[in-house]
């Protein structure tokens, strides 16, 4: 029996004494599908009773939706890809306290600063840039530099991406609103003609030689390399220096809905994303996610989360991505 096989086995037994009976639940979904839909699957396996109705969406539309709904939401768990939505819904009052149990699954700076979600899933931000336009002993150490002329008509960007918002909310604690505004500004200049509607797109567009370099979670090229096959692969990864603020931990995370009328049943697919068994199907799935449940650790060939040295901007710190949101709209990528 393979370790992972036995974990699931055990939760089976456990959710068979005590799980809840013949329930739905609604799970909205900001995430990436392929990420989830591993995860739902084996929960469904191991609580034979609740089963979970996936509605995917993007995060910010689902925020929306999740507000305009308020106590008549059919949501009872939200699935986000970065904390900054998970955020917004916590300071709506609209996420409901978990219990101490759950929140001990992850390390505590990865989980709600007052414990209304957790932290699922990680991911860092990296340029991806194509070689043979940009070579590396050219790239910047820093993501501030990328809004200096030398990379006019190099860079490329995905402005509209919730994944941009936690660097603009790094860059704005580095070095104030007024020069974080002037930096969008130089990387509107430097990206015209190169915006992307999505990471997936705009890590393409580099590896076929249409932009030489761009900003990108480092999952999204390991995910085309799965795809094309390492012979198809023409582009390349590069951090930042160690603490840039280009250089940011991106944390994926589920709370349960004040709303919810099955609340058991909402809590115990939140508990499963973070226990063992969930955090293992993360660490072996082609996601290209970082699991955050301590002792879990990727197989998949990546710089292991550990030797990490991002910026140290915090959970709190990184809010609602409200002001980021703002910034990018003044700068006119959005």
């Amino acid at each position: 029996m393979t370790p992972l096989f036995s974990l699931l086995a055990g939760t089976l037994a456990l959710s068979a004494c005590g799980g809840a009976s013949g329930t739905t639940i609604t799970l909205y979904n900001g995430q990436h599908v392929q990420t989830t839909d591993a995860l739902v699957a084996a929960f469904e396996k191991v609580h034979p009773g609740i089963h979970v109705l996936v509605r995917s969406d993007s995060e910010n539309t689902l925020d929306a939706q999740i507000v305009e709904e308020g106590s008549r939401s059919p949501a009872d768990v939200f699935f986000a890809e970065n904390s900054p939505a998970l955020e917004y819904l916590q300071g709506r009052g609209l996420l409901a306290p978990l219990p101490r149990g759950v929140l001990a699954a992850t390390p505590p700076r990865f989980d709600s600063p007052i414990g209304r979600w957790v932290g699922v899933t990680a991911r860092v931000s990296v340029m991806v840039y194509n070689p043979t336009m940009v070579p590396r002993r050219t790239l910047p150490t820093s993501i501030l530099a990328l809004a200096k002329p030398r990379y006019r008509g190099l860079l490329g960007l995905a402005p509209s991406e919730t994944d941009f918002q936690p660097i603009v909310t790094a860059v704005m604690r580095a070095v104030g609103r007024a020069r974080t505004l002037t930096w969008l500004e130089g990387l509107r200049r430097n990206a015209a003609g190169h915006l992307y509607s999505s990471n997936e797109a705009l890590t393409l567009a580099v590896n076929r030689g249409a932009v030489g370099l761009a900003v990108i979670d480092q999952y999204y090229w390991y995910r085309l390399r799965a795809t094309l096959g390492a012979g198809a692969m023409h582009s390349a990864l590069a951090p930042f220096a160690p603490r840039d603020p280009g250089y940011v931990v991106d944390v994926s995370g589920a709370g349960v809905l004040t709303s919810t009328h099955h609340r058991r049943a909402a809590v115990a697919l939140v508990h499963f994303l973070v226990s063992r068994a969930g955090q293992e199907i993360i660490a072996h799935s082609e996601s290209f996610e970082y699991p955050l449940a301590s002792g879990v650790v990727t197989v998949q060939p990546e710089t292991p989360f550990a030797t990490l040295k991002p910026d140290p901007i915090t959970i709190a710190q990184l809010g609602t991505g409200s002001t980021a949101v703002s910034l990018l709209r003044e700068a006119q990528l959005l």
